[in-house]
């Protein structure tokens, strides 16, 4: 009998927490850095004779989401109460979209195991609210051995964004690809900053089985995964529990199941419950959104990492992966933009930006590029001075590091750094090398025997005199003009 083949079919759902000021449907602040249950009101908190109010900038954040993932907005929306009872949802049904959604029909590129492309189809993006926090008073902050839990209703009303992808995703590693290409475009669009640590991305993953011999196993919900890695490690225990049952000839039951991440392993939550929890919300009217509107937050569109990525190679001749770490977070690309736009080569500009912009940005913990401090016209500048021959790379260096430290501009920096633009040269150089040869006359005798076949003792000599001038000398100048003084 052939081997069993088993073939894992995944689903994804995302919930993004969307940048606006308010609530999604009271006027509340999004800040979360408060004290618990500050940042609330009778709307948020589910109150009596509280009515719900649309916030505009949340359904163009959603549409600009949509628009990021090549979806297809919908001239006709609708919002539904979805009932369940648990302490962080205080109104006893959360306010979401169910079978008309905001945006539809859209996909990501992802690599298949043979690292051909491959897409995944999001089959839709709904906004909803999202519900209280839960606090529980063990000492590692989970649920399971907790005495006391809080709630703080402050993320109660915020505004979030579902995306659901069909089930397409064939291993746990397209699975992270999918998430973190998603992510990407996201924040690209602007509609959400997708910051990890503070919660504004979770995932659910849906995982069955398909064998060989015919059989599915049901679909099994996995919750409580916040971060890629945990994705990958859930998705991958879930398959071999999956694949380990159905082998034994065991039912998959389709149930929700809770990611251990202490533990690596899911824990059984609940079955999955198959009636229907929706109603029509009856205090919010149909979205309708006319072709004006769509046009409008189209052309608010920026390009895409990818499609930037790929005009980097083409335009700039950068190599695929420079390019593709560039685009990987959009105020870097931006900043490497604007010293192109400055004027500065772009293939040096970007090696700059790589290295030494990123060097000072993690030695001081810097996360936005725009805290940095130096300009991209003023790293432009400094630029200019190496091609232009002023400095050397060494000597540039000392420059950005002076500037930096210093919050300075370039000309300050040289002044400090003791540094002469264009260098030591001509007869100072030739001065500077007869004294270096002067002070080494065995390294001299060894070199004029003819015994210095690898060249090595010529190279110390350039070192020394490297070391003499400070970096402020060209290396092709000291050589050439140290082999020209040996060969008088």
């Amino acid at each position: 009998m052939s081997e069993l083949i088993f073939t894992p079919v995944i689903g994804i759902e995302i919930h993004i927490r969307l940048k606006t000021d308010t609530k999604i449907f009271c006027s509340c602040s999004t800040n979360t850095d408060v004290e618990p249950n500050t940042h609330v009101c009778p709307v948020c908190m589910g109150l009596p004779g509280s009515l719900p109010r649309l916030n505009h900038q949340v359904v163009e954040k959603g549409m600009l989401a949509g628009l990021a993932l090549n979806c297809t907005v919908q001239p006709k929306s609708l919002f539904f109460r979805k009932s369940y009872f648990y302490p962080d949802l205080p109104k006893g049904h959360q306010i979401s979209q169910c079978d008309l959604p905001i945006v539809a029909q859209g996909f990501i590129e992802v690599h298949d195991a043979n690292g051909n492309l491959k897409k995944i189809r999001v089959n839709h993006l709904h906004l909803e609210e999202d519900v209280g926090s839960l606090h529980h008073s063990a000492s590692d902050g989970r649920l399971e051995g907790a005495a006391i839990s809080f709630v703080d209703y402050n993320r109660s009303g915020m505004p979030l964004a579902e995306i659901v992808s069909e089930p397409d995703v064939s291993s746990a590693k397209e699975a992270v690809e999918y998430v973190t290409t998603l992510r990407r475009r996201v924040i690209y669009s602007g509609a959400s900053d997708v910051e990890l640590e503070k919660g504004m991305m979770r995932f659910d993953a849906n995982v069955s089985m398909k064998c060989s011999d015919g059989r599915w196993g049901r679909k099994v919900e996995v919750k409580n995964m916040n971060s890629f890695h945990a994705l990958e490690r859930a998705i991958e225990y879930e398959i071999k529990r999956q694949k380990k049952i159905m082998l034994s000839g065991g039912e998959i039951l389709q149930e929700t199941r809770h990611w251990n991440d202490a533990k690596g392993v899911t824990t059984a939550s609940r079955v999955k419950e198959f009636y229907r929890k929706f109603i029509v919300e009856p205090d919010l009217p149909p979205l309708i959104i006319d072709q004006a509107w769509i046009d409008r937050v189209t052309s608010m569109m920026p390009e895409m990492p990818d499609v930037r990525a790929k005009r980097y190679v083409q335009d700039y001749k950068l190599p695929q992966e420079v390019a593709d770490f560039l685009t990987d977070v959009k105020d870097l690309s931006d900043y490497f933009e604007a010293c192109v736009k400055a004027g500065a080569n772009p293939v040096r500009a970007a090696h700059w930006v790589r290295t030494e912009v990123l060097r000072v940005m993690n030695e001081k913990q810097i996360r936005k590029v725009a805290d940095f401090g130096i300009s991209p016209e003023t790293l432009t500048n400094l630029i200019a001075k190496i091609d232009g021959g002023k400095l050397s790379t060494t000597q540039a260096k000392e420059v950005f590091d002076y500037m930096s430290a210093n919050n300075c501009g370039i000309d300050e920096a040289v002044k400090a750094c003791g540094i002469s633009e264009g260098g030591v040269a001509g007869n100072m150089l030739e001065e500077i090398i007869k004294s270096v040869i002067a002070a080494n006359p065995d390294v001299l005798d060894e070199i004029k025997s003819g015994r210095d076949t690898k060249g090595k003792k010529l190279k110390f000599l350039q070192g020394l005199v490297m070391k003499e001038v400070k970096g402020q000398a060209k290396p092709q100048e000291v050589s050439q003009t140290l082999e020209k003084i040996l060969n008088a």
